[in-house]
C-alpha cells in the first residue's frame, strides 16, 4: 500500500506516534492552527468538505458537508458536537487504530467540526472496553490542553473549545446516533423517533452533529492538502480512502487503509488471500448486518459506496468478512444472530421478539430439531423485522438473514431434512465446517 494515499493511519509507524510532539512532526494541527490564525469562514469548509466527496465512514455514508450544514451556526443556543467512537459493529476494528494510535488527529478533526458548528463542547463517546483508547485520548486532549490548542481562548483566536472522552457500557445499540445522545444524558441507550433530528433538536435538546471517528480523522488532511487532492484518491462518487478489516478465512487478517474504489482482488491479496488455498465462498463487505454477496460477484466488485450496492449490499462500516467453501453458511448466520438476539434492546416489538425467534430456529436447525417449512418460517420472520423498528436495528437482523438464505437455500434445506448435518459436513468429512471456530452453542450458552 502506498503511504501517501494514508489519511487516517498516515503516522502510525512513527515512534509514539500517540502523542504531540509525533503528531506536530508531520504537520499536525496545521489546519487547525490556520481556522484559528484566520477566522476562517465556516461555510468555506464546509464547502471544502462537500468538494473533497467525503462520506460517512461509520456505516450509512452520508455526505459529511452536507450533514455539516444542517446546524444552524448563528442560532444562539449551546450547540454540541458527538463523535462516534462507540465501534460495536462485528467484524469492524478500524476506529480502534486512530483512536490508539493517532488520537491527535481525531482531536483536531473535533476541533475544526466543532468551530465549523459553533459548537463549544464535544464529546468523543467510546466503546467501555476500550481503556487504552481511552487514556489514549485522555493524553492526546491534555496535551492539546496545555499548549492551548483546545480549551478557552484557543491561541488567542476568542474560540472556546472543550473536549470531553466519555466510556460507555458495551452496548452494541449506543452506536445508533440517538441512542447514544440518550446514554451520554444518563439515560438507558434506546433509540429516539425521528423526526426531530439531533441537527434541531440533539444532545439535552439542543442541535448537535454526530460524526464517526474515521469520518472526523479525514477532515484535517482534507484541510493540509485539498479538497482534490482527497476526492482524487477514491472514486468520482466516493472521496478519499477507507480503513478496511479484513477477517475470517484469510492467510494474514489485519487492517488496510486504500483508496476507495480499490478491487476487491487487491484487498483479498493484501490479506494473504484465502487459507489453506481454498476457493472464496462469501463476502460480508461492510460488518455483519450487511447483506452477503457470494463469490462470483465479489471478484470483479471495487470496494466503494456505489459499486457494492449494485452486488445488493453496502460497504458499511467496512468490516470485510471472508468465508471458505468449508463454511456452513447456517452454523455462520446463528453465531451472528445470538449477537443480535443479545443486543437488541427491546424498545420495538418486532425487533424484541423476532430476534429470538430468528436465533431459536437457527438453534434447533443446528440441533437436528426443525421442522419442513423452518426455512421459510425463517426467511418470514426475518423480512417482518426490516423497516419496522425506530433504528436500522431491525435491518442488521433482517439483511444478514435473508440474504443467506437467498444464496444458501440449499444449505438450509439439506441441514432442516438431514437432523441438523450440514451440507458442508456431508462434502467435506472431518473438515472444521465451524464459521469461526467458536464452540458449539450449547456450550456458549452456560458460560
Amino acid at each position: 500500500m502506498n503511504s501517501l494515499n494514508q489519511v487516517c493511519l498516515r503516522n502510525t509507524d512513527t515512534d509514539q506516534s500517540w502523542t504531540l510532539e509525533a503528531y506536530e512532526s508531520i504537520g499536525g494541527y496545521s489546519a487547525w492552527r490556520k481556522i484559528l490564525k484566520e477566522k476562517t469562514d465556516p461555510n468555506l469548509i464546509i464547502e471544502q468538505i462537500k468538494k473533497s466527496g467525503l462520506r460517512g465512514r461509520g456505516g450509512a455514508g452520508f455526505a459529511t458537508g452536507l450533514k455539516w450544514s444542517f446546524v444552524d451556526r448563528d442560532n444562539p443556543t449551546q450547540k454540541y458536537l458527538v463523535c462516534n467512537s462507540d465501534e460495536g459493529e462485528p467484524g469492524t476494528c478500524k476506529d480502534t487504530l486512530i483512536l490508539t494510535l493517532n488520537p491527535h488527529q481525531l482531536i483536531e478533526g473535533i476541533a475544526i467540526c466543532a468551530y465549523v458548528m459553533g459548537a463549544t463542547k464535544a464529546y468523543n463517546y467510546l466503546r467501555g472496553e476500550f481503556i487504552l483508547h481511552y487514556k489514549r485520548c485522555e493524553a492526546a486532549i491534555k496535551e492539546a490542553t496545555e499548549k492551548n490548542l483546545l480549551g478557552a481562548d484557543c491561541l488567542g483566536s476568542g474560540v472556546d473549545i472543550e473536549i470531553f472522552n466519555v466510556l460507555g457500557a458495551g452496548s452494541y445499540i449506543v452506536g445508533e446516533e440517538t441512542a447514544m445522545l440518550e446514554s451520554l444524558e444518563g439515560k438507558r441507550g434506546m433509540p429516539r423517533y425521528k423526526p426531530p433530528f439531533p441537527a434541531m433538536h440533539g444532545l439535552y435538546g439542543k442541535p448537535t452533529t454526530i460524526n464517526n471517528t474515521e469520518t472526523l480523522a479525514s477532515v484535517p488532511v482534507i484541510l493540509e492538502k485539498g479538497a482534490d487532492w482527497f476526492a482524487e484518491l477514491g472514486t468520482e462518487r466516493s472521496g478519499g480512502t477507507k480503513i478496511f478489516c479484513i477477517s475470517g478465512h484469510v492467510n494474514k487478517p489485519g487492517v488496510f487503509e486504500v483508496p476507495l474504489g480499490t478491487p476487491f482482488k487487491d484487498l483479498l491479496e493484501m490479506a494473504g488471500g484465502i487459507r489453506q488455498g481454498r476457493k472464496l465462498k462469501a463476502v460480508i463487505p461492510g460488518g455483519t448486518s450487511m447483506k452477503l454477496i457470494n463469490a462470483n460477484d465479489s471478484l470483479d466488485m471495487k470496494m466503494d459506496y456505489s459499486d457494492i450496492a449494485s452486488k445488493g449490499s453496502a460497504l458499511g462500516s467496512g468490516g470485510v468478512i471472508i468465508m471458505d467453501d468449508s463454511t456452513c453458511m447456517v452454523q455462520a448466520l446463528c453465531h451472528m444472530m445470538r449477537f443480535y438476539e443479545e443486543e437488541s434492546c427491546g424498545q420495538c416489538t418486532p425487533c424484541r421478539e423476532g430476534s429470538g425467534w430468528v436465533y431459536g430456529i437457527l438453534k434447533d436447525m443446528l440441533a437436528g430439531k426443525a421442522k419442513p417449512g423452518d426455512v421459510d418460517e425463517l426467511y418470514r420472520v426475518a423480512k417482518n423485522i426490516e423497516g419496522r423498528t425506530i433504528c436500522a436495528f431491525g435491518e442488521a437482523i433482517s439483511w444478514p438473514v435473508t440474504s443467506f438464505v437467498d444464496l444458501f437455500r440449499e444449505e438450509f434445506e439439506f441441514i432442516v431434512a438431514n437432523n441438523g448435518k450440514s451440507m458442508v459436513e456431508s462434502k467435506l468429512p472431518g473438515a472444521n465446517h465451524l464459521a469461526f471456530g467458536w464452540p458449539a452453542y450449547e456450550q456458549r450458552d452456560k458460560l
